[in-house]
């Protein structure tokens, strides 16, 4: 029923009084409703404060997380034989994925897949082969050292991310006293902040290792040799048929420097020789001659790792073995030496190319090149291994390439070659021949450098072939010579250093 006269009565009085609010005459309670809106109020006041302090959490964590596996140190640690430096890739939005090899200077991916956005990055540091021979030949010595790898890697990996959470702690500690300072925030509630923060950052941190990337040390553990890591090398020509020749003692290997391409053939070629086009003036012919050395030169034209040295070759109508072969068919051989990488880059295309463009610096033919550096660098990675392998032992020399252009370089303005393309070609000749290097002392052989200072093109007595030759960029006789000068003084300093007999130097 509706209120009684009585009621509305009094209320319409009570609207005529100024000191009673419409509220009252409602009967409704005002302090309550004020009441209940701060509190509403108040509620969303810290809610917003906790989105942005969530918000900043967040940013600092990631922030701090992603710098500390940019700058925490890489761990050594050694298996029988190998050393290896082990830490963390860059971390990325997928949740698994390989992690990285880095051989020789390039970083290749795993054949391990890892769970995690922080997965491991390897850094292949050095190979010795004695060591490996002696713990193979213990009692149990395959398995030993194969454990020992796994457990190396490991510990390694465990070691890093400790060292990695420090880092990442550290980090975010700065950055919220930053935030705190900024905000003028009172001691006592930078030091909560501090806390929280750290404390966060460390969880997070452990979540996102410990927890997703749980199975890592797992997957580390099946590690049991570098082979593991980066799948089965090409098949290794060791057995590769054909007579022994107990009467060479020195073998060449490797590609058209090698061979002496653009010079006059040997004497008497063999339809191999014409076809790999072989030269009596090759650097091999000189250091054979200089030191009474019987030697087989089983360089060749376009010869590339894999097919060339470890594997046979097309080369015109015939089919040359594989020029491992003739280094395993050498049982005396004391010397080994090797030009090889070229060709597996496509060097002489992508210097075709720049020739031919405005400009050879862009980024499609950069990450062309780098891309070829990195699958060379694991040929070249299975080919010193092959050769560390070998049971005498040899001497092995790893020759780098010459640059070939000058500081002035007219001569080939014919061919579209200019100041800024010669540089782009000499950089990537350097990041090859950095590949070259750091193998050559990862694995204890000989790494030579080429110099043709004052004989490069364009100059009065040069020592490489010019654009209108046979071979353009290829050594001349006298550059085969320079070559042939080079890695004879690095054999004199290397038996110096071991205090043996040295050969005469030309």
């Amino acid at each position: 029923m509706g209120a009684s006269i009585e009621d509305r009565t009094d209320r319409a009085r009570a609207f005529q009084r100024p000191d009673v609010t419409e509220w009252e005459v409602a009967g409704i309670d005002q302090s309550r409703l004020v009441s209940r809106g701060n509190t509403v109020r108040l509620w969303r006041r810290r809610a917003t404060a906790m989105l942005r302090y969530a918000g900043a959490f967040a940013c600092i964590a990631a922030l701090s997380i992603w710098l500390s596996v940019r700058v925490t140190p890489l761990q050594s640690v050694s298996g029988v034989g190998q050393r290896v430096q082990v830490g963390a890739a860059a971390p990325d939005l997928h949740w698994s994925g390989p992690g990285e090899l880095d051989l020789f200077g390039e970083v290749i991916a795993t054949k391990p897949q890892f769970d995690g956005p922080i997965r491991p990055r390897l850094k292949l540091a050095q190979i010795t082969l004695n060591a490996q021979t002696e713990a193979a030949t213990q009692p149990g010595g395959q398995q030993n050292i194969e454990t020992d790898l796994s457990r190396a890697l490991t510990s390694g990996w465990t070691r890093y991310l400790l060292w990695q959470t420090l880092i990442a702690a550290g980090f975010a500690a700065l950055m919220a006293v930053a935030v705190a300072g900024v905000r003028r925030s009172s001691r006592a509630w930078m030091i909560k902040i501090l806390a929280a923060t750290v404390v966060g950052v460390c969880a997070l941190n452990a979540a996102g290792v410990y927890l997703l990337a749980a199975s890592t040390p797992r997957a580390l553990r099946q590690v049991r040799s570098i082979e593991d890591l980066v799948g089965k090398s090409p098949p290794a020509t060791a057995a590769t048929g054909g007579p022994t020749m107990p009467g060479i003692e020195a073998v060449i290997i490797g590609d058209s420097t090698a061979a002496g391409d653009g010079n006059p053939l040997v004497d008497h070629p063999s339809t191999l020789d014409r076809a790999c086009r072989r030269s009596k003036d090759a650097y091999a012919v000189r250091l054979g001659e200089v030191n009474g050395w019987n030697t087989w030169n089983a360089a060749c034209s376009s010869a590339t790792i894999r097919e060339g040295l470890l594997g046979t070759q097309k080369a015109g109508a015939s089919e040359a073995p594989p020029q491992l072969s003739a280094v395993v068919r050498s049982p005396k051989a004391s010397v080994v030496m090797v030009s090889v990488g070229a060709n597996d880059v496509h060097w002489s295309a992508l210097a075709a190319v720049c020739a031919a463009a405005d400009a050879c610096g862009d980024r499609a033919s950069t990450a062309y090149f780098h891309q070829q550096i990195a699958a060379f660098a694991y040929d070249y990675y299975t080919l010193l291994g092959n050769l560390a392998a070998l049971p005498q032992h040899p001497t092995v020399l790893i020759n780098e390439y010459y640059n070939p252009f000058g500081d002035d370089v007219g001569c080939l303005a014919g061919q579209g070659i200019t100041a800024d393309k010669a540089k782009v070609l000499e950089s990537r000749l350097s990041d090859l021949n950095a590949v070259l290097r750091e193998g050559a002392q990862t694995f204890g052989f000989i790494d030579v450098q080429q110099h043709f200072d004052g004989h490069r093109l364009c100059s009065d007595e040069s020592f490489v072939q010019g654009p209108d030759a046979d071979a353009p960029l290829h050594p001349t006789a006298a550059g085969e010579l320079a070559i042939a000068l080079a890695d004879q003084q690095a054999l004199a300093q290397a038996a110096r250093s071991t205090n043996t007999p040295s050969t005469p130097v030309p």
